[in-house]
């Protein structure tokens, strides 16, 4: 039996949420770096397309979010393009930016 490290609740051996709380299951790893504002967009598109990538949350200098990406497989195209022109008022405010990488776990 699997327990959520969340919440504890008893899962099934398959589950990938749970139920409860809905928390993910599985193991996931963070990445954390500064990108200058002007490298803003193009980072974020890079980290889309490398594929193993779950979320993305970006913070300002002072560490107050200001923008979280969940990333699925599908959402490209379209879907992105507005949180892509998003990202680019955000560079135009903030002078430095940490990105927070959440990976798919090995």
């Amino acid at each position: 039996m699997v327990y959520c490290k969340k919440c504890g609740a008893k899962l099934p051996k398959n589950a990938n949420y749970c139920s409860l709380c809905g928390a993910s299951v599985k193991e996931f790893r963070k990445e954390e770096f500064k990108v200058p504002s002007d490298d803003l967009v193009k980072t974020v598109k890079k980290l889309i397309h490398e594929g193993n990538v779950r979320r993305i949350i970006i913070k300002d200098e002072k560490g107050k979010l200001l923008f979280e990406i969940p990333v699925t497989i599908g959402v490209i195209g379209t879907i992105i393009a507005p949180w892509l022109a998003a990202l680019g008022v955000i560079g135009a405010i903030a002078t430095n930016c940490t990105i927070i990488v959440e990976r798919k776990g090995d």
